[in-house]
């Protein structure tokens, strides 16, 4: 594992692979049957290669802006959080500007942003986990592939009042409150303590978006939230919570997912590759300082009216707890962001079983990862190859 850099807080498929820089032939970083796996391959022409510390080359900046602007939707506004603070952190860098990137950020809902990349409205966007991306893909025929995948756990996690249960077991008879239904990765967790949703405990819908509010209730034990944002808030409130951590329990999960389509890789390879690349670098920058990352973020959320009423110290919260997870989850010599196959097999086989997908076997993981774009911009160094 990497070395924490913060203290933790309280808490889809065409590749382009390549020797070299993924598409380019040059740079190419570590790269595991895993992490650099995808069912298609691409080559582009050798002039067109990013060398570190050379210029970027005319024709791949040509070939860039062809692409014309490249839409990013958030997944929430314009919260701190991962697969959206990196996009934010690389454009105000001019990241994307010195790749010949036009790249507009709008502000999004993850759920919302499916049809609009299908559509071709929008060519990138911020997911929720790997497995909603494959659930959206799946559900409507669309060529969905993640791009990045920068969490390696679920970010969510069980909040149950204090004193009222110390092991999963001891929930068998309650009822949990949920914001349109129970999260997988706790569906699963939950499950593996002998506990199932309508047998052996209850759920009821909760309104809004306020924890503080929602853990007052008097009939629920409790309620699922992120680590990065429910957790904090009721810490900054003083109220005394016990969580339960699906990654405590062996359950696998993800989060920070960038996704695109099959359809824009295909049409615009050296864009989506260096779109990446930017992104991956804004990841960097936004890890090494995630205070100033935040703040970054809240001079958007401000800008835009702040319509979720998200503060500047929840959004510090969300970005330092995030950035901990994401450099805990990713091993040594693999650069940020890299999907892991066998992992995100794991985490659809996993929520297969609780009947995410519907009544259809697992999905297969590499047909949603586009694996060569994220492992093609690092270098053996897991550094990003970078042109002077």
């Amino acid at each position: 594992m990497r070395t924490p850099l913060i203290a933790l807080a309280a808490t889809m498929t065409l590749g382009i692979v390549a020797c070299g820089s993924g598409v380019d032939g040059t740079g190419s970083g570590p790269s595991t049957p895993d992490a650099a796996a995808s069912s298609t391959s691409t080559e582009v022409d050798d002039r067109l290669a990013v060398v570190a510390g050379s210029p970027f080359p005319a024709e791949r900046c040509a070939a860039n802006e062809a692409a014309e602007t490249i839409t990013f939707l958030t997944g929430f506004d314009y919260a701190a959080a991962s697969s959206i603070v990196d996009v934010i952190v690389a454009d105000a860098a001019g990241y994307y500007e010195e790749l010949c990137l036009d790249v507009e950020i709008r502000p999004g809902f993850s759920a919302a942003n499916y049809p609009q990349v299908a559509s071709g409205t929008a060519q990138f966007a911020s997911g929720g986990s790997f497995s909603e991306v494959v659930a959206f893909s799946a559900a409507n025929d669309a060529d969905f592939v993640a791009a990045t995948v920068e969490g390696r756990t679920a970010i969510d996690t069980l909040i149950i009042k204090s004193g009222l249960a110390t092991e999963l077991e001891a929930l068998d008879g309650t009822t949990i409150g949920v914001k349109g239904k129970l999260p997988p990765s706790i569906d699963v967790m939950l499950r593996g303590a002998g506990l199932v949703e309508g047998e052996n405990f209850d759920t009821v819908l909760l309104d809004g978006f306020d924890p503080v509010a929602h853990i007052a209730i008097e009939p629920i034990a409790g309620l699922p939230g992120w680590k990065s944002n429910e957790v904090g808030a009721l810490e900054r409130e003083g109220i005394g919570v016990h969580l339960f951590d699906p990654l405590d329990f062996g359950v696998p999960g993800s989060f920070g997912v960038i996704f695109t389509s099959q359809s824009f890789i295909a049409e615009h390879p050296t864009a989506a590759e260096d779109f990446v690349r930017a992104t991956a670098r804004g990841l960097t920058d936004a890890i090494a300082d995630p205070t100033a990352a935040a703040e970054a973020a809240v001079a958007l959320i401000t800008s835009n009216g702040n319509p979720n009423f998200l503060s500047p110290e929840g959004e510090v919260f969300r970005w330092e707890t995030e950035a901990q997870l994401v450099l805990e989850g990713t091993p040594e010599g693999i650069g940020l962001g890299v999907p892991d196959q066998t992992a995100l097999q794991n985490e659809v086989d996993a929520y297969a079983a609780v009947g995410l997908f519907g009544d259809v076997p697992a999905p297969t993981a590499l047909d949603y990862i586009a694996g060569g774009l994220a492992s093609g911009v690092y270098d053996d160094a897991a550094e990003v190859v970078w042109p002077s």
